[in-house]
């Protein structure tokens, strides 16, 4: 018989530091209505020097293991959704250290913003092929580290956090749909880019050696993108799911700005009321961006038992994905 999933405790981290758009003022010639009126953000959280990647993972996933009721030894795969690990070879090895999981193969997964939604499909395949019975999903950026903070366009969009989800093997599966889309023909409008410097080795042998830049995004061809594309491969998970719209009680997605939010909603017909923002408070924080305003909701007791979640991310890739799935066992 064919395992299904479910998705069984949920957790989340964000750093003290807390940047308001008063504060943004003083570091770019920019406004909080100038900076609310696009993008709906407020503030957002900000890691320092001393915070790590590792450190904020670790304690949203600790919060998502209690939550689920199991130990981090009953792990069997832990997936780090990230763009910003802290070793280029990874760093979901060193998460799983700082837990304890023993048990547990761990991997980094890199798809932006889609990170979250991506990662979801791919521990599905694992359980649903009863490879693993428990997995540890988490999102998690530090995009801070890599902002140009005199770039107006993108400063003052981009947040720090974490979110974990525990998903576990189920007898009847919770996860009712997904799609996943990538074209890589529009990379160029939103990449961290890596810059080599030419070094001579030898006088036949030159290798390229740098650092990456900061972040670069085309607004309104993201904008667009996401306007366009979101509907439509939500559209395609609930077909797969053999769900309307009207089915639907809460729409989670990619917190990277409100104006998006609003419009993907209303091309969808889906009423403000059943629509989880956070954006405001926390900015953009990539694939940690959809488990944070999960994690959020379900301790604040929006999100309930067998409540039927859309769920969509988009970004650099450029990727896209969307999953409908039911909460709890």
């Amino acid at each position: 018989m064919q395992m299904g999933i479910a998705i069984i405790g949920s957790g989340s981290a964000v750093p003290a530091a807390i940047l308001d758009n008063q504060g943004m003022t003083q570091l770019v010639d920019t406004s909080d209505e100038w900076i609310t009126t696009r993008t709906g953000i407020s503030q957002r959280r900000l890691a320092s020097s001393g915070e790590s990647l590792t450190s904020l993972a670790t304690a949203a996933s600790l919060e998502a293991i209690a939550a689920a009721g199991i130990t981090p030894q009953q792990l069997d795969l832990i997936l780090l959704a990230t763009s910003t690990p802290e070793d280029l070879f990874g760093s979901a090895c060193k998460i799983q250290a700082e837990l304890g999981a023993t048990k547990a193969v761990a991997f980094d997964l890199t798809a932006a913003c889609s990170g979250f939604i991506f990662g979801l499909v791919t521990a599905s395949q694992y359980i649903k092929t009863g490879v693993y019975q428990n997995v540890l999903l988490i999102g998690a950026d530090i995009l801070s580290r890599w902002v140009d903070w005199q770039d107006r366009r993108t400063c003052v969009l981009f947040g720090d956090g974490a979110g974990a989800v525990v998903i576990q093997a189920n007898q009847s599966d919770r996860l009712l749909g997904f799609e996943l889309k990538s074209d890589g023909r529009l990379n160029h409008q939103l990449n961290l880019a890596y810059t080599p410097e030419k070094q001579e080795l030898t006088s036949s042998i030159e290798v390229g050696k740098g650092n990456f830049q900061n972040i670069t995004m085309n607004g309104k061809e993201v904008y667009r993108f996401a306007v366009q594309k979101v509907p439509e491969v939500i559209d395609k998970a609930l077909f797969h799911a053999s769900l309307s719209v009207d089915q639907i009680d809460w729409l989670i997605l990619h917190q990277a700005n409100q104006r998006i939010i609003d419009a993907v909603a209303e091309r969808l017909n889906i009423p403000q009321h059943k629509v989880i923002s956070n954006v405001a408070y926390y900015g953009n924080t990539s694939a940690a961006s959809i488990p944070l305003a999960i994690d959020e909701a379900v301790r604040q007791a929006k999100i309930k038992p067998n409540d039927i979640i859309a769920t969509s991310g988009f970004g650099a890739g450029l990727t896209w994905g969307a999953a409908i799935f039911q909460w709890g066992r």
